[in-house]
């Protein structure tokens, strides 16, 4: 694809002997100016790689000036075209710190290298700019995560270490419902270092390229209730508000039958999700994991009935370290959900949400199949 460019010169036969020679370099003239203003509304309307600019123009504006305004607004490449070499020219041509300068009358050659050169070097600082842009976002992303995630396992290593502390000193008048109780808050406590180191390696190996999606031969409507029954275990051994872990299956019959999906992934999907369905219920009640399974799609569904999420941050949901405004008062990393959304993507799937502040929150997980049925022997 050609270069489009805007040329600026106020002299008329000027102005198109530059148009012919450009066209005839396989360039594209998007317009030719000779103000300021026709120049400033030229760049607006056609978007152009380049500006040959003339330092003399029509008007109050010179073409000093008009490149400065620009540049400041579009950051474009700016080369200037001008009779005048004397000392001061040059000397306000250097303090606008064109991309390029070129003496009329010019050879055609001349011009494509200017250009050229003038193109290549705004793409390389561009490309620099991206990287340092990169390099900014990648350093407060590993502020935030370290931040989050030593202020995430300072509260379960506490917990640990008063259970521990309490099983010492006082193991001897301890009845054992008691000592039962402190030991679970301490597994529990285990559980959870457990899980943010799953969601640490998991966006360490996103953030490299290596979480892939591996398929294979998976019962979902064993898998789902396996999970569910292991969530309801865990839950039962708390002393915390208990939840009701309700799984259903619907759509067509799935007996001896497995579909092609990768079994860590969905683990990841539907323990992330069943995690925060019972994290965001704090007074207890009945969580939903639904599967509807069609010929060409497995659907997953994991509703509450807890605090619900604001419209506000729906748009950011998926984000890394994203937590919703009514959430900041219960332990959480803001890794989760960006981690079941790579994890769906990686499948060719989606998701999406409902949810009502004081009602409750669904998540809808759907993966298709497309030929990825199999016979379980």
């Amino acid at each position: 694809m050609s270069a489009k460019i805007l040329v600026v010169e106020d002299e008329p036969i000027i102005a198109l002997d530059i148009q012919r020679q450009l066209t005839q370099l396989g360039y594209t003239v998007v317009a030719i100016a000779d103000c300021a203003t026709l120049a400033l509304e030229a760049v607006d309307r056609w978007h152009p790689d380049l500006v040959l600019m003339d330092i003399r123009l029509q008007g109050d504006q010179n073409g000093i000036e008009t490149a400065a305004q620009i540049q400041q607004q579009h950051e474009l490449p700016i080369v200037f075209l001008t009779a005048h070499a004397d000392a001061d020219t040059i000397q306000q041509v250097k303090a606008a710190q064109p991309y390029g300068y070129i003496v009329k009358p010019f050879e055609k050659h001349d011009l494509m290298t200017a250009i050229e050169v003038a193109l290549n070097r705004h793409q390389a600082e561009r490309a620099t700019q991206a990287a340092l842009a990169k390099e900014r976002e990648l350093n407060k992303l590993k502020s935030n995560f370290i931040e989050i995630v030593s202020h995430e396992f300072r509260t379960p290593l506490s917990t640990i270490l008063l259970a521990l502390e309490l099983l010492q000193r006082h193991h001897s008048q301890l009845t054992p419902t008691k000592t039962h109780v402190y030991l679970q808050r301490a597994r529990v406590a285990v559980d959870r270092m457990r899980q943010l180191l799953e969601e640490v390696l998991t966006i360490g190996a996103a953030d490299e390229g290596k979480l892939q999606c591996q398929p294979a031969p998976i019962d979902l409507d064993a898998f789902c209730r396996q999970l569910a029954a292991e969530f309801q275990l865990n839950r039962d051994a708390t002393a915390a508000p208990q939840h009701a872990i309700v799984f259903a299956q619907t759509g067509q019959s799935v007996e001896h039958m497995a579909s092609n999906l990768d079994e860590k992934l969905l683990r990841h999907i539907l323990t992330n999700l069943l995690s925060n369905a019972i994290k965001y219920s704090p007074h207890g009640g009945k969580v939903r994991l639904d599967l509807i399974h069609t010929a060409d799609a497995a659907t997953f569904q994991v509703q509450d009935c807890g605090i619900g999420i604001p419209q506000g941050d729906l748009a950011q949901l998926f984000e890394r370290f994203h937590r919703a405004s009514n959430a900041k008062t219960i332990p959480g990393t803001g890794l989760g959900l960006s981690i079941v959304k790579q994890c769906v993507d990686l499948h060719g799937g989606t998701i999406t949400v409902q949810s009502a502040v004081g009602v409750g929150t669904t998540f809808t997980v759907t993966i298709p199949l497309s030929h990825q049925m199999h016979s379980v022997q």
